[in-house]
């Protein structure tokens, strides 16, 4: 007679729904980076501690180790604190769990605002002659730089 197996782990850890490839998927689409630090060009890497409750959501979160400070440490707080964990009802129990995450402040792109691209495409229409070697559809760029 087989009995059936028991689960390895007495109480699971909540996970984030769609995984670590949605969490980071989530956190860079609703990550805002500071205006304070876009002006003083700051980059670096946020550690924050936060509390999960029994239902899945962030009930306490607060950074741990080194401050990057100019509005960094709030914004990774207040991200995390956006975020909804997928937790299994721990037999009753009403658990909170710790954890601990990353957020990392890199300088989005800078786009040159004195230069302009426009991209053009003309397609031409089938020659009437045969012996033609027209392309279908070429591509040109141009760069205009104002100021």
């Amino acid at each position: 007679m087989h009995k059936p197996s028991k689960d390895k782990h007495f109480i699971k850890q909540p996970w984030f729904d769609g995984g670590p490839k949605a969490m980071k998927q989530f956190i860079a689409e609703n990550l805002q980076y500071p205006q304070a630090a876009l002006v003083q060009r700051l980059e670096g890497t946020v550690t924050v501690r936060f509390d999960i409750d029994h239902k899945g959501d962030v009930v306490d979160a607060k950074t741990i180790g080194h401050a990057l400070g100019f509005g960094c440490d709030e914004e990774a707080i207040r991200l995390v604190k956006s975020m909804k964990f997928m937790v299994d009802k721990p037999r009753g129990l009403r658990v909170i769990y710790h954890k601990t995450i990353q957020v990392h402040f890199k300088l989005p792109q800078v786009v040159d605002t004195n230069q302009v691209t426009f991209n053009y495409v003309t397609i031409n229409t089938p020659a009437a002659k045969e012996d033609e070697q027209k392309p279908n559809s070429s591509t040109y760029s141009y760069t205009i730089n104002i100021g």
